[in-house]
């Protein structure tokens, strides 16, 4: 599938640029001219990555970055920060703020893609692009497919992005409403929950030797764990 790239920059000429680029190498593209269209559209449509330009009108983009890095939702999105500040202590900062990179105005489109295409290898977990193995439980996203011990498992959509949810970020307590946001998108409005039928689901999908793995915390929510 291809990866989305959302480019927020107040300059039309330079977005055109950039979308014409990231599209000849098969990225599917997203636009923004500030700060506050680019949040509404990260949170809508949740891209896997944001080229997001220092000087923005309002809203700066080194701002815009401290924010994302801040919140739940978005802060593992890798962001190249896009100024014509060409500075050490300009890139330090850019950096400091939760950048992945930094690229200075003008650049070429090659270049930038391939720094773009360099941090998301450096950013993609096991369980997004690579198998994911726990205890015998695979999940492997190329074939879209889960296995116990070399067998298929019968396992629906959403019990499926649950469980790639869990196993790439395994040890870790999340609340019902963090699950929604995370598995079904902040865009999509269902009840909390909607979260425990789809746990039992998949706890009845992964069957007596893995079901353990999602455990509940009460007063909490729910996370995948090998521990007791």
């Amino acid at each position: 599938m291809s990866k989305t790239v959302l480019i927020i920059d107040d300059e039309p000429a330079i977005r055109e640029m950039i979308a014409i680029a990231l599209e000849m190498a098969d990225f599917n593209v997203l636009e923004a001219g500030n700060a506050q269209q680019g949040h509404a559209l990260i949170v809508d449509e949740k891209p896997d990555m944001i080229l997001l330009d220092w000087m923005l009108p309002g809203t700066s983009g080194i701002e815009l970055a401290h924010r994302l890095k801040r919140e739940e939702t978005t802060r593992e999105i890798p962001i190249i920060l896009l100024t014509a500040k060409g500075e050490e202590d300009n890139k330090i900062q850019g950096l400091e703020s939760g950048a992945d990179d930094y690229i200075t105005k003008p650049f070429s489109p090659r270049e930038l893609v391939a720094r773009l295409k360099a941090v998301l290898r450096r950013t993609t977990p096991k369980g997004i692009e690579e198998t994911v193995e726990v205890m015998g439980l695979a999940l492997d996203p190329a074939s879209h497919r889960v296995t116990a011990h070399g067998q298929a498992l019968d396992i629906g959509p959403t019990e499926y992005r649950l469980l790639q949810f869990f196993m790439t970020h395994q040890e870790r307590a999340y609340t019902r409403t963090q699950l929604l946001d995370q598995v079904w998108g902040g865009n999509v409005y269902v009840e909390e929950r909607t979260v425990d039928v789809h746990i039992r689901r998949l706890r009845k999908a992964l069957g007596d030797d893995h079901q353990h793995l999602v455990q509940t915390v009460r007063g909490t929510g729910y996370r995948f764990s090998i521990r007791a």
